[in-house]
């Protein structure tokens, strides 16, 4: 719970930024509120950010004041003592990261000092630029598995919003300037405009973890938490750093509950649930088990072969015309040996172009378990070109409009 005193320290620094959106004069305002910015803590911080979110500033309009609020808070932050949680492993491999970041940026710099003409220049820092594109799966990483965590320990962590809002920002300037090397008309002048607000944008993420996302998430966030998000990233890349040996068992949080449902480390469902999802996929797919045996279907909306509840039990050489049992037998060999693990085909049937595909099913200590079959109409996916950004419901529908 907050006190008085603190709730009153959070109105004024909410009363600040205000004043830095308003453009007020940046000194006067420090003077008038300095007694309070010389005491904000990481959490104090994400309140302010979100108390800006509640009064309706977006997120975009935030970043406009971000950097003057941050480079305000920077003493006070910085001075603040945390300690990391005991199970540090997740938390360690992102400042690992960071670091990793650091010495990229700083082989960049070393070629901007090299005086090479313009030309070479953009020639060399081209595959650098690509190489910091890889950094994404650190943002994707807070984005999936940090941020989910922090958001359902108060709603003051929504303001975590603005830091993904940043997350997109970079993104953007990365693609921009690794369009501005390959143009061979680009300028000195953009150049330079691009890459600062690179660095800008990447390393002025990297303080903002370190300043304010990592102290807050390690007081807030339990020890066992830190255990579930590392076992969780280790499904990612790990940008710059060596990746950790670990593997993941998907079975491990695997509950049982009452009224059948049913809790894993990805959520919670019941059979309706799971067979309402299955049936909603815009493919088909039908289980077979390590027997050869056909123990599920899906039933979609549209079918695209034909499939009756009297053939689960029954050996899948027989559910194929005999011209491709043979096919049928050097898949499931192949994937019960391990040499394969998928197999692909793609098919016209009745003016539409059909792709199924096959894959092998293994538990975790990699033993063969059965063989997926997934089918989908893909016609109208081959048409697709450029982007669609915008909600069209009368065209999905082929109405005129």
């Amino acid at each position: 719970m907050r006190d008085l005193e603190q709730t009153d320290r959070i109105e004024k620094l909410i009363e600040y930024c205000r004043g830095l959106k308003s453009n007020m004069d940046g000194g006067q305002l420090y003077e008038e509120y300095e007694e309070y910015i010389a005491a904000v803590t990481p959490q104090e911080a994400f309140e302010v950010f979100h108390g800006l979110l509640e009064e309706g500033i977006e997120a975009d309009e935030i970043l406009q004041f971000l950097g003057k609020v941050i480079n305000v808070f920077y003493k006070s932050l910085l001075n603040h003592r945390w300690e990391k949680p005991k199970d540090d492993r997740f938390l360690m491999d992102l400042i690992a990261e960071n670091e990793g970041l650091l010495e990229k940026t700083d082989g960049i710099r070393k070629i901007l000092l090299e005086g090479y003409s313009l030309e070479t220049k953009k020639a060399k820092l081209l595959p650098r630029i690509e190489e910091l594109q890889e950094f994404d799966d650190h943002y994707v990483k807070k984005e999936n598995i940090l941020f989910p965590y922090m958001e359902n320990m108060a709603p003051k962590f929504h303001g975590l919003s603005i830091m993904w809002e940043l997350h997109d920002v970079v993104r953007n300037r990365l693609r921009e300037g690794i369009d501005i090397m390959k143009d061979s008309d680009s300028t000195e002048a953009e150049v330079n405009r691009i890459l600062g607000g690179i660095f800008f944008g990447m390393l002025g993420l990297k303080n903002k973890e370190e300043l304010i996302l990592f102290p807050a998430a390690s007081e807030v966030l339990e020890d066992r938490v830190w255990g579930q998000m590392y076992r969780q990233s280790l499904e990612y890349d790990f940008p710059f750093i060596e990746r950790p040996e670990a593997e993941v068992d998907m079975y491990d949080e695997l509950e049982i509950l009452e009224e059948g449902r049913f809790r894993t480390e990805t959520g919670e469902l019941n059979f309706e649930e799971i067979l309402m999802i299955f049936n909603a996929l815009p493919v088909e797919f039908t289980f077979v088990d390590e027997d050869n045996k056909v123990r599920y279907f899906t039933k979609p909306k549209d079918r695209l072969f034909p499939r009756s509840p009297a053939v689960i039990g029954r050996d899948v050489n027989n559910c194929h015309p005999p011209a491709s049992v043979h096919i049928v037998e050097e898949i499931v060999e192949s994937f019960r040996n391990g040499k394969e693990d998928s197999a692909q085909f793609w098919i016209d049937m009745k003016g539409r172009k059909i792709f199924i595909q096959y894959f092998a099913l293994r538990d975790n200590d990699g033993a063969y378990r059965g063989v997926l079959e997934v089918s989908q109409d893909i016609t109208e996916i081959q048409q697709l070109k450029g982007e669609r950004r915008l909600l069209k419901w009368g065209e999905d529908r082929g109405e005129d409009r």
